[in-house]
C-alpha cells in the first residue's frame, strides 16, 4: 500500500535539490531532468552547478549554503516567485569519520548545520508554499536523504550517525503532520554510495553502489508511493534486522564485526 501519492510522470514538475553539485544529489538531477522535470540544483559551489546548467538544457542552477537561513529563504522565494514546486529534496550532507576517543568539536557542530539545521532553513522556507500548493489541488512531495548511519550507533558514526538519526525522525513527524494535508513526505536511507563523502573512507564498503544506482533507487521508491527508501537492498535488509537485537547482542555483535 502506497503511504504517498506515487510520482510517475516528471514531465514539467518542478524540482528542487539541495545539495546537487556533486553525489547523489547531482545523479538524481541527471535522471528527473531527463525524464522531463524543469530542475533547479542547489549547493555552495558555483562551478559544478554551472557546469550541470550548461549540460542540461532548461535547467536552472542557484548557488546557496543551507546553513544561511536568510539565504534559504530568499532563494525560495525567488523560485516560488516563478510558480508552486513540485519536489523539494534534501541532498545535502557533511561527513567526516569520528570517534568519542578523538572528538573534534567544531566538526561536530559542522554535521549538525549541514545535515541538520540545513534541512531545518529549507523546511520553514518551503513548507508553507507546499501546504498551499496541496490545497490548491497539487500533490508536492517533500524527500531528506538520511543513511543507514541513522539506524543505529555505529563505530566512527559519531559525529555523522546522530544527524541521520534526527533526519529520520524529523521526516517520520514530517509525515505525520503533513501527508494528511496532502504532502507527501518521504525519507531516503542509502547504504554505501561511491562518492566524494565515502572516498575518504579507508575500510571496504560492503554493496558499494553508485550514484545513478542510487538515483534510480529513489526514482521507483517515488514511483511507487514509499515513505522509506533504503537501498541497496542486499546490504540494507540486514542492517534492518540488525535494529530489532536486543542492546546486549547488538553491541557484541558490531564490536566483533569492526573490530572496534
Amino acid at each position: 500500500m502506497a503511504l504517498n501519492p506515487r510520482i510517475t510522470d516528471w514531465h514539467g514538475q518542478r524540482v528542487w535539490l539541495i545539495g546537487a553539485s556533486s553525489g547523489i544529489g547531482r545523479a538524481v538531477a541527471e535522471a528527473l531532468h531527463a525524464r522531463g522535470a524543469q530542475v533547479c540544483v542547489s549547493a555552495r559551489q558555483p562551478a559544478p552547478l554551472e557546469e550541470f546548467a550548461r549540460q542540461h538544457p532548461g535547467s536552472q542552477a542557484l548557488v546557496l549554503d543551507a546553513t544561511d537561513a536568510a539565504a534559504v529563504a530568499t532563494a525560495a522565494q525567488q523560485l516560488l516567485a516563478d510558480g508552486p514546486l513540485d519536489l523539494v529534496c534534501y541532498c545535502a550532507g557533511h561527513y567526516q569519520a569520528m570517534r568519542a576517543t578523538d572528538i573534534d568539536l567544531p566538526e561536530l557542530l559542522r554535521h549538525q548545520q549541514v545535515n541538520v539545521a540545513g534541512a531545518l532553513h529549507v523546511l520553514a522556507a518551503v513548507v508553507p508554499a507546499l501546504l498551499g500548493a496541496a490545497k490548491a489541488g497539487r500533490a508536492p512531495h517533500l524527500s531528506l536523504v538520511a543513511s543507514v548511519a541513522g539506524w543505529r550507533g555505529l563505530p566512527q558514526s559519531l559525529a555523522y550517525g546522530p544527524t541521520k538519526a534526527a533526519l529520520i525522525n524529523l521526516a517520520e513527524v514530517l509525515f505525520l503532520d503533513l501527508r494528511p494535508h496532502g504532502v507527501g513526505v518521504s525519507v531516503v536511507c542509502p547504504g554505501f554510495v561511491d562518492t566524494p563523502l565515502t572516498a575518504q573512507n579507508a575500510f571496504p564498503m560492503p554493496a558499494l553502489i553508485t550514484p545513478a544506482q542510487a538515483a534510480q533507487a529513489m526514482l521507483r521508491g517515488w514511483a511507487r508511493g514509499d515513505f522509506e527508501m533504503h537501498f541497496p537492498r542486499r546490504f540494507t535488509v540486514i542492517l534492518k534486522l540488525l535494529r530489532v537485537l536486543p542492546y546486549r547482542w547488538y553491541f557484541a555483535l558490531v564490536h566483533r564485526l569492526t573490530g572496534l
